[in-house]
């Protein structure tokens, strides 16, 4: 079989590193695999292509595996389509070429047991209301796509579509994804990054005034009823997943900047995901900033960030999301090792225990030997 250019780079890690992890409690250590685009997994030639694809998926967790990551974040719904076996969402065009293909294997059964295999947990990660990205053409959406057969749920933003996030109707059908999910895969975690509401575009408004005066629910201010309709979502979601299997974890990863004075986007103003009311109400089990930024970067600074998700977050666990993808660029990223950095400031601070990596790929390339120094503190 042609080694893909993934396996290429990751096979010479595996002989690197030691495959025992310790037994004892350790803290969370995880890696998003995104499928979106095809950034992770599957490369482009394997898309359509069964045995290719699970070997990649094979040298992907082995080299997780040996470097010390325990959770491998899995994205199965990346734009309201399935990276697994599904009845009410068509197959991912990522996974077989063209959206709505039958498959012939079930990827996320067969991840969920190459990871429990390897004593790692697995995260299926769901985006919410996304249903296409950017220059993604909406012809390319399988004749039973939900967008087809109900397109008064979704409006569109730019360039692209989404579910509207003020219907009952669209909190209904999410949940009722969740639960399928949760129900028929031994998974370990429901997990939803920091697509909520979309990312602002200059000079564009939501498209979602007519929605507001219709049915403000009793709010004055459109900022505030958007904020409820994300709360909504969520709260659905934490309910459908105790209902159906209460051992399943509820994660999100948001944004890195949970509330600013306006110089820098936040969670709470432009996407609407108020976060810490997730955490005081107990609707998630754990939380993943996405710290993307350089210690001392201005406005964005890694540590003040880091220590003050660590004060905010009270009631469910707190992971620190770290940006391997970004070391050999500009700034501090170009000298020495970021991230190994960012790793041992976590050690020094109450809160933090664990973090996970963005991206799988660009981690396993092994930038400035990252891998070598994430296994070096994972065994201090």
């Amino acid at each position: 079989m042609k080694k893909t250019l993934l396996t290429i780079l990751t096979l010479g890690l595996l002989s690197t590193f030691n495959f025992q992890l310790s037994t004892a409690q350790i803290p969370f250590r995880g890696a998003w695999i995104a499928t979106v685009a095809n950034i992770d997994w599957p490369t482009p030639e394997a898309v359509g292509n069964d045995s290719l694809q699970q070997a990649e998926l094979i040298v992907i967790l082995d080299s997780l595996h040996a470097i010390g990551i325990n959770a491998v974040i899995f994205q199965v719904r990346p734009t309201a389509d399935a990276l697994y076996k599904s009845e009410l969402e068509p197959s991912s065009h990522w996974l077989t070429g063209k959206q709505g293909r039958d498959l012939t294997y079930d990827p996320l059964e067969w991840a969920v047991a190459q990871c429990h295999k390897r004593g790692m947990e697995l995260h299926a990660w769901l985006n919410p209301y996304r249903v296409n990205i950017a220059n993604m053409d909406t012809s390319l959406l399988a004749p039973n796509h939900l967008l087809r057969q109900h397109p008064d749920w979704f409006w569109r933003y730019g360039t692209q579509w989404y579910f509207n996030p003020a219907l009952s109707q669209t909190r209904d059908w999410i949940c009722m994804v969740v639960d399928d999910i949760v129900c028929r895969y031994d998974i370990d975690a429901i997990h939803m990054d920091d697509y909520f509401y979309p990312y602002p575009i200059a000079g564009k408004s939501l498209p979602d005034g007519a929605d507001f005066r219709r049915n403000p629910r009793g709010f004055t201010d459109i900022r505030d009823w958007r904020r409820d309709n994300v709360n909504l979502t969520v709260q659905a979601i934490s309910e459908t997943i105790r209902r159906a299997k209460p051992q399943v974890q509820f994660g999100i990863s948001p944004f890195g900047i949970y509330q600013s004075d306006g110089s820098t986007l936040s969670n709470y103003s432009d996407l609407y995901a108020d976060v810490l009311y997730w955490v005081k109400q107990g609707w998630i089990d754990y939380v993943i900033p996405q710290l993307y930024w350089a210690i001392s970067s201005t406005k964005t600074d890694y540590a003040s960030l880091a220590r003050w998700w660590a004060q905010a977050v009270d009631g469910c666990s707190l992971y620190i999301g770290m940006a391997p993808y970004r070391l050999g660029s500009k700034g501090a990223w170009s000298n020495g090792n970021e991230i190994a950095r960012q790793m041992r400031l976590n050690r020094t601070i109450p809160g933090i225990s664990g973090e996970c990596f963005y991206s799988t790929r660009p981690l396993l390339k092994n930038p400035r030997h990252v891998c070598d120094s994430i296994h070096s503190i994972y065994n201090e």
